[in-house]
């Protein structure tokens, strides 16, 4: 080989020897200093393994639906997605965390929520808590799911004062349903039927068993979302029928409340009256 052979080969040589130099001392400050990502080309931030800085931009988690989340095999703790059909606000950003998917206020990610008149959870979605509701939380959805049909019961006790049986409002329900059965005979005066306290709190339908005789607050919903008095396509989609229905909110010892479900009237009457009974569950 002459001279200027072996010039040229040494040339090469060196070249690729200062080429790999170079790729490996930018790989080690890269490995040390994170990767930085920003128009002027910065360093990352000493304490970050990737740095973004942008004023137009944001940062963009994978969009998947809680279906697809759920798919993803043992996902790692601090795995971070945005739900987009979790909760009733257009979705959230969740993490892994602690075994569950958390949203990022640190609550329990939201459940994917349909809309009012659909089949939810053994039943109906009658009604979502607003702010202003007992109970209500802004990033964790909750509401009322009716029974998709109706019983007939007398409310019982005629006669009989039932201590914490009074409540009206949104999330009275339930504690009502429970100091009736509590207190309360398991049948009416007449023909040993259940009370209608007492058929909704046994009731096991559809794989739940929490279910109760709503307040007259918690009827009145049933009827503006999913009754003769909702708006259409949800006008009377819960198959509400043309009659009065027990709520679990007692007036006295011998009244309590029902609501007249053609015309959305609310008034008292007699306990040993047998009216129309919808189970509802909170969730």
């Amino acid at each position: 080989m002459n001279k200027n052979k072996q010039t040229k080969s040494m040339k090469r040589f060196l070249t690729m020897a200062g080429l790999v130099l170079i790729t490996a001392a930018s790989s080690q400050v890269q490995a040390q200093n994170g990767v930085g990502i920003n128009p002027t080309g910065a360093a990352a931030h000493p304490s970050a393994a990737l740095d973004v800085s942008a004023t137009t931009q944001g940062l963009l988690p994978p969009r998947m639906t809680a279906a697809q989340r759920d798919a993803i095999a043992n996902p790692a703790t601090g795995l971070v997605v945005f739900c987009t059909n979790c909760g009733v606000n257009g979705g959230e950003l969740e993490v892994f965390a602690a075994g569950i998917w958390r949203n990022m206020a640190g609550g329990n990610a939201a459940i994917p929520v349909p809309s009012i008149g659909q089949p939810f959870l053994g039943g109906i979605l009658a009604y979502i808590l607003q702010p202003n509701d007992p109970g209500y939380e802004e990033n964790l959805p909750h509401g009322l799911i009716a029974a998709p049909y109706d019983f007939v019961a007398e409310w019982g006790c005629y006669g009989t004062t039932i201590a914490g049986a009074d409540g009206l409002s949104i999330g009275a329900g339930n504690i009502c349903t429970i100091e009736i059965m509590d207190g309360c005979e398991e049948t009416d005066v007449f023909d040993s039927n259940p009370i209608a306290a007492r058929i909704c709190g046994d009731l096991d339908l559809n794989d739940y068993s929490d279910w109760f005789l709503p307040s007259k607050d918690e009827l009145h919903k049933l009827y503006l979302n999913i009754g003769q008095g909702a708006p259409a396509p949800n006008t009377n989609i819960g198959g509400f029928t043309d009659g009065s229905y027990w709520s679990s909110s007692e007036y006295d010892a011998n009244y309590a409340w029902t609501f007249l479900f053609p015309y959305g009237a609310v008034y008292f009457t007699f306990k040993y009256n047998e009216f129309y009974v919808r189970a509802v569950r909170a969730f």
